[in-house]
């Protein structure tokens, strides 16, 4: 993949990473709630929930850097070209099911990181 391609997909499983750590170990904290727009009441009910998603959210960038880091360079377009789609799927259901900040915080970054896979 090319140079541009690569740093994209980069940063779409890095702000997966950060998705997991705000699931996992930051829902109940200030960040957390504050990110998520969430009452301590809520964010203490919800918690096993926001772990559970922030462990897939974290299996997403596995793959998204397996295909920054496979060798074979089809293989590697074909692993992003997964994930990433795995990822605007995801970010579509959410902002029709959750809040649109999704569309622009999940789902429009891989769509460029996608377009830029495939143009590479």
């Amino acid at each position: 993949m090319k140079a541009v391609a690569v740093m994209l997909v980069a940063l779409v499983a890095a702000l997966h990473i950060f998705f997991l750590v705000l699931e996992m170990f930051l829902w109940t904290r200030p960040l957390g709630m504050k990110v998520f727009r969430n009452t301590p009441d809520k964010a203490a009910a919800s918690a096993v929930l926001a772990a559970n998603q922030g462990l897939y959210n974290g299996f997403l960038a596995a793959g998204l850097i397996w295909s920054v880091v496979h060798p074979d360079l089809a293989v590697a377009r074909q692993l992003a070209t997964f994930f990433l789609g795995c990822v605007v799927v995801a970010g579509l259901y959410g902002a029709w099911s959750v809040s649109m900040r999704i569309l622009y915080v999940q789902a429009a970054p891989a769509a460029l990181a996608l377009i830029a896979v495939w143009l590479a």
